[in-house]
């Protein structure tokens, strides 16, 4: 199965400037989209509310995975995300992610917790911000 990956998802959400938001989304994310973040559910619509805010927040940024493993429609991760925000300060997060695949090899469905290595206390929420 070709599938996406965490690493081009959030490089194309995120850190590629003249992608629309919608396009972006719809290259990496199926329809009936489902995220949980830190203990928090979103619709695919509450998730679009969120990455556009963080690309209103987010001036530049890199993905690093450390550990991945996709098995049929699985996907598991851990990785760090580096960010540069506007106000030039940095955040660094690493996330550890399990996931489901939709048949058309998009995500349909990511569970993530995300741990802090970098940035302010308010910065703390950022991987669910809006």
């Amino acid at each position: 199965m070709n599938h996406t990956d965490i690493r081009t998802a959030v490089t194309d959400l995120l850190f590629t400037p003249g992608l629309d938001l919608d396009q972006a989304a719809d290259r990496h994310f199926a329809p009936d989209y489902r995220q949980r973040t830190d203990g928090r559910w979103d619709s695919r619509p509450e998730f679009l509310t969120h990455i556009a805010h963080l690309r209103g927040v987010v001036a530049d940024g890199s993905v690093e995975v450390h550990d991945e493993l996709a098995d049929g429609d699985r996907y598991a991760d851990r990785h760090t995300v580096t960010v540069t925000k506007t106000d030039g300060s940095t955040v660094r997060m690493e996330v550890y992610v399990f996931a489901e695949f939709a048949p058309d090899g998009r995500f349909r469905r990511i569970e993530e917790t995300t741990l802090m290595l970098e940035g302010a206390e308010a910065d703390r929420n950022l991987g669910s911000a809006r």
